[in-house]
Parts: structure tokens; C-alpha cells; sequence
């Protein structure tokens, strides 16, 4: 799967709310796939830290496109449980969301995900998910 294709499933099958996110996929392979979250003033929460639902929201999308790389395509899924600890705050940069599928079964999907400012190495929230793969 190329970013090409992964940023067409980011079109079709995603809500518009989700789309005006925009969502710019990075890189894609085999078990993971890197996903930008551009900075938005009107993400940005009371103190001008961008707000947790953007960034929940952002790495639940990220994990359908790196589910998707690892199937080879999309395949109708659901979100089963995600958990989101936040580390420190993003303010006034795009975040970049790196997701790694850690098991993928026949019927669920596992991930681990870390969200991090865009000019920063230190991560401000992390992330796991699990998913039911239902196609």
C-alpha cells in the first residue's frame, strides 16, 4: 500500500468531521504507518494546547490506515477499546502519529500508538487499540 492509497481511504470511508481533521498520511508498511495531524487553532483547547478528542480521534483514524496496510487494503473494522495516556502538551505544531500493529488475528487487531509535536522526540501521548476486523 502507498500513502496514495491510504489517503484514498482516508476519503472514502471516513465521516467529514474526520476528514477536516486533515489527516496527512506519512508512510505506510507492512505493520505500521505514520500519520500527520496538521496544527489548528481550532483544535486547540482553553491555554492553546491542542485538545485530547483531536488527538484520540487522529490516532484512532491512523490505526484503520495501518490496519489497512497490514491486510492490504481496507476491510470493515470497528474500534473494540483504545486507551490514551497524555505526557505533555502541543502547542502550535502538527503532531505525528506513529502507529505499529503489534498482533494481527483473523478477527482482532492490536496497536501501539505514540503521538509526538512534529519538531519534538518526546512523546505526548501514547496510545493502544484493539479493533474487530469484520470483512
Amino acid at each position: 500500500m502507498t500513502p496514495e492509497d491510504a489517503e484514498a481511504i482516508l476519503q472514502e470511508y471516513f465521516a467529514p468531521w474526520i476528514r477536516q481533521l486533515g489527516l496527512r498520511v506519512e508512510e505506510v508498511g507492512e505493520r505500521h504507518a505514520i500519520v500527520r495531524l496538521p496544527w489548528s487553532d481550532e483544535l486547540a483547547r482553553e491555554g492553546g494546547g491542542l485538545c485530547g478528542q483531536a488527538m484520540m480521534a487522529a490516532a484512532d483514524t491512523a490505526t484503520v490506515v495501518a490496519i489497512s496496510a497490514a491486510r492490504g487494503g481496507f476491510v470493515p473494522m470497528t474500534t473494540v477499546q483504545q486507551s490514551t495516556t497524555f505526557q505533555r502538551p502541543v502547542v502550535g505544531d502538527d503532531v505525528l502519529i506513529d502507529v505499529r500493529i503489534t498482533k494481527l488475528g483473523r478477527t482482532l487487531a492490536f496497536s501501539e500508538i505514540t503521538l509526538r509535536a512534529a519538531s519534538s522526540s518526546e512523546t505526548a501521548a501514547h496510545a493502544t487499540t484493539v479493533y474487530a476486523l469484520l470483512g
